[in-house]
């Protein structure tokens, strides 16, 4: 099992590591057996920081997660959709497959599309985005960006994309855009660099 990166799925969290106060919808969520997401945040070792998922986006709970506890893990870059779905972020999800294949790099839906493919719970509806994260190991020039985003927005819903760099994740349409800084997001927190993959922080 590969240690876990932002937005991949786990399974296996136990009821008794909740918070005493954790909502119910919460305790239910995962007593149904539901998985939690790896979000971006510092833990002690052993430890994974996650977030349980509700129905609303107003439901979300953030807690650690022990590494000895999972018992499966999907990443983004293992779900696809191929099928016929009325919903437009699935047809995005389809229909964007082969360009962003075309770049070389793994990439995968995150938010609700990936949630329903990796869990088959029906939380995709008619105004969903799709969220997509885009494994970016080596710098993309900023003219590229500006092409793919162009590509992404001819779509038939919204797409958000972010980019994992070495340093952190940065949104695609900020990196495609015209701001000298952009924001970093990390484990240590978010900050406005000049260039995401080497951190190269601006003075304000």
């Amino acid at each position: 099992m590969n240690l876990p990166q932002p937005h991949d799925l786990l399974w296996g969290m136990p009821l008794a590591d909740l918070p005493a106060d954790a909502p119910a919808w919460a305790i239910q969520a995962l007593a149904a057996g539901q998985p939690v997401v790896v979000r971006r945040a510092a833990c002690a070792s052993g430890w994974v920081a996650v977030g349980v998922r509700g129905q609303g986006r107003e439901q979300r709970l953030g807690v650690q997660m022990r590494l000895a506890d999972i018992q499966r893990q999907s990443s983004p870059e293992s779900l696809r959709w191929h099928g016929d779905s009325p919903w437009p972020a699935l047809q995005a999800l389809a229909s964007v497959a082969p360009v962003l294949d075309a770049y070389g790099l793994a990439w995968g839906p995150t938010g609700g599309v990936g949630y329903q493919l990796a869990t088959g719970c029906d939380v995709v509806h008619g105004a969903s985005d799709l969220d997509l994260v885009l494994r970016a190991p080596l710098p993309i020039p900023r003219a590229k960006a500006r092409e793919l985003l162009d590509i992404l927005d001819c779509g038939p819903c919204r797409i958000d994309v972010q980019l994992e760099t070495p340093e952190g994740a940065v949104a695609l349409r900020e990196w495609a855009g015209v701001a000298r800084r952009v924001l970093l997001k990390s484990a240590l927190g978010a900050r406005l660099v000049a260039d995401p993959w080497g951190a190269l922080e601006c003075a304000a």
